[in-house]
């Protein structure tokens, strides 16, 4: 059994069909989906899709992008919305460098508070950060030294040297279909690398399909696809990259049970 450990089964290119894309992930072997909340006006709709099928979760998180229309979304909210019993993880949250949608103070201060949801929770964090590696490393460790919570990269493409930086904090990584595209040569030696009890694997669908898939929307399926050539990469059977993959993912979102 596969885990898609990221994707967003409510967005756009999944949900006209998501009766349908959740059958072909099924048939495909992945076993559970966590639905991934980036703004609030998607909580409720995020969370109806995990109390529909049984083998989907949900998270509760404002994305990094959202943070400039979100500045009332603070910790107690954040806590308040995870008690649901199918809500797993907090998140995504984190830094976004590269696109710069919200202010970057604000970004910070978001991300703070989902950190602090987690700590006060006992939910993992799920992260996402883009060309702003050293101050997401600067906050975790701050946040660290307030009190332990756990979480998972997500969708990782950083540097090996944050990717040690994770590991040391407890972080799990998390392996998106990125990893398949002929330019992703760092990510792929980093990846090689990473020890099995904290590797996950992911599609962040709709987006990065992996090869072969390119060029059209992601969906939970096609983990099995990233999972294949991470195996081969590694030089691991996938079968037992599927187990360790979903084994960490229920040891990490042990909500799940």
């Amino acid at each position: 059994m596969l885990i898609d450990s990221h994707c967003h089964l409510n967005y756009k290119g999944l949900i006209e069909d998501q009766q349908n894309v959740l059958e072909r992930a099924r048939e495909a072997g992945v076993g559970l989906m966590l639905n991934i909340a980036t703004r609030e006006s998607e909580w409720d709709e995020v969370l109806g899709t995990a109390l529909r099928e049984p083998d989907v979760w949900a998270t509760v998180g404002i994305h990094p992008h959202e943070a400039d229309e979100h500045p009332h979304v603070d910790t107690a909210k954040l806590v308040e919305r995870a008690a649901h019993p199918r809500v797993v993880g907090i998140g995504e949250t984190g830094l976004d460098y590269y696109y710069d949608h919200s202010d970057r103070e604000r970004q910070q201060k978001s991300f703070r508070a989902h950190i602090a949801a987690s700590r006060d929770t006992g939910l993992p964090l799920i992260v996402h950060t883009r060309d702003a590696e050293a101050d997401t490393l600067a906050i975790m460790r701050d946040e660290m030294g307030k009190g332990a919570y756990g979480g998972v990269i997500h969708c990782f493409t950083a540097s090996g040297a944050f990717a040690d930086a994770a590991l040391e904090l407890g972080f799990y990584i998390s392996i998106s279909g990125i990893v398949t595209f002929k330019n992703a040569r760092d990510l792929q030696e980093t990846a090689a690398s990473l020890p099995l009890e904290r590797l996950l694997v992911e599609t962040d669908s709709p987006f990065l399909a992996p090869v072969p898939h390119r060029g059209r929307p992601c969906e939970p399926a096609f983990v099995a696809d990233t999972a294949r050539f991470l195996a081969q990469l590694r030089g691991e059977s996938v079968e037992r990259l599927a187990d360790a993959t979903s084994t960490n993912f229920r040891t990490l979102f042990s909500k799940v049970g």
